[in-house]
């Protein structure tokens, strides 16, 4: 059995270079914008400059947008021949809002059409459930609450006290003011 090479590396880029149809992105999803200047970006470089996030360990649009001009594999996948003209975050995420949910899902089934055909003639299949529309279990990341426990004291008895601010006058008051001394010592003859 033939392993897949790491994920960001060069080689899995290549690999999967193939598998992505490329005419049937572009005639699927012609994204052109409905007011401003058209982009110069194809639907399927910008779905590959989307999977490099996925493919790669840069996990943010930011970043990618960041180190893009500086990876020449990463922009060999995405088919970008000029260093200095790639996607930015705008552009990635206003052709994710155009292409919405189903768009890219509608790609992926695409690319995963012929894979599940073939699929089938393996000696060791494995069937895997698509888990796009399973809710999702999110009660891992929340917040420990303790267990109640009945009140036996007045609810303000526990209550951290709350430091008040320092109260002072800066006005000048005539306050009035005597001084003086009575001698205590005693005479001596």
């Amino acid at each position: 059995m033939k392993r897949l090479p790491v994920t960001g590396s060069n080689q899995l880029l290549d690999l999967l270079d193939s598998y992505i149809p490329d005419d049937r992105i572009n005639d699927f999803c012609n994204v052109r914008p409905v007011r401003g200047p058209r982009w110069q970006f194809s639907p399927a470089q910008l779905w590959r400059t989307h999977l490099l996030a996925l493919l790669t360990p840069v996990h943010s649009f930011n970043l990618l947008a960041r180190l893009l001009p500086e990876q020449r594999t990463w922009r060999d996948f995405a088919r970008l021949r000029h260093r200095h003209r790639t996607p930015d975050v705008r552009i990635l995420n206003a052709f994710r809002v155009h292409a919405g949910v189903q768009g890219l899902r509608q790609i992926n089934e695409t690319i995963l059409q012929p894979l599940i055909q073939t699929a089938a003639l393996w000696q060791n299949a494995t069937a895997l459930i698509d888990a796009t529309d399973l809710p999702a279990a999110c009660s891992g990341f929340k917040k420990k609450t303790l267990a109640r426990t009945p009140l036996t004291a007045p609810r303000w008895a526990d209550a951290p006290s709350k430091p008040d601010k320092a109260v002072g006058l800066s006005a000048t008051k005539s306050t009035a003011f005597a001084s003086g001394g009575v001698n205590i010592r005693r005479q001596s003859c």
